[in-house]
């Protein structure tokens, strides 16, 4: 079995580090991150740093890479306080990736990788068209993390769009992702259908677990 130690990770070279440490967390979320600036330029940007943080209020987390440089996603956050969160699916996966190229701040990725700014409600950042799922959030705090100097941005639900797929809501409210088509993204750089494996019922000690089924 592979092993390395604290030092061993230290000593790679950037890139093998980077691909191998944004990897070992397993599976994870991959968001198209809608922001619009004070003078109305519009932004996007693929993010998979995305976090539940409670329910009630609804918040999520969105962890950003340190401001030491400019981050238009971010400065544009922070000057207008919303934000939108859009999943990815397989059809918008190659233009997703392509919106973490470094397109200088007056060129809006939007734009540039034909996806369609879309606002709704009079909500002043843009949503993606062709996304299925949107969030639409409002900044509530921001929390520095001191060990690497990154951000984490902490955002209540305002809005909540879902497919109309059938089947996508279940009637207790949680969601089937993969008749939504929602994507995951492994490391920085590979995207996966997900498949459902089982559905389980609250556990209980010294109780049989429950077996739910997949779609309702």
């Amino acid at each position: 079995m592979p092993h390395f130690t604290a030092d061993d990770i230290r000593q790679f070279g950037k890139v093998y580090r980077l691909n191998l440490i944004n990897a070992i967390t397993g599976f994870k979320p991959v968001n198209l991150l809608g922001t619009v600036g004070a003078a109305g330029q519009s932004n996007l940007a693929v993010i998979s740093s995305v976090v539940h943080l409670g329910s009630n209020p609804p918040l999520l987390g969105l962890v950003m890479r340190p401001p030491s440089v400019e981050r238009h996603s971010y400065d544009n956050i922070r000057a207008g306080g919303t934000y939108t969160l859009n999943h990815v699916h397989a059809g918008i996966a190659r233009a997703a990736h392509l919106t973490s190229a470094n397109f200088p701040r007056e060129v809006s990725e939007f734009a540039a990788t034909g996806l369609t700014e879309q606002y709704l409600d009079d909500f002043p950042a843009p949503y993606v068209r062709e996304s299925r799922l949107k969030i639409g959030l409002q900044l509530v705090q921001q929390v520095p993390i001191e060990a690497n100097g990154t951000v984490l941005l902490i955002g209540q639900v305002a809005h909540l769009y879902l497919p109309d797929a059938s089947g996508v809501l279940r009637t207790d409210g949680s969601l089937d992702l993969t008749a939504a088509g929602t994507v995951a993204l492994s490391g920085l750089d590979t995207y996966y259908e997900a498949r459902p494996v089982a559905r389980y019922g609250y556990a209980r000690p010294h109780q049989p677990l429950p077996e739910l089924p997949l779609s309702e």
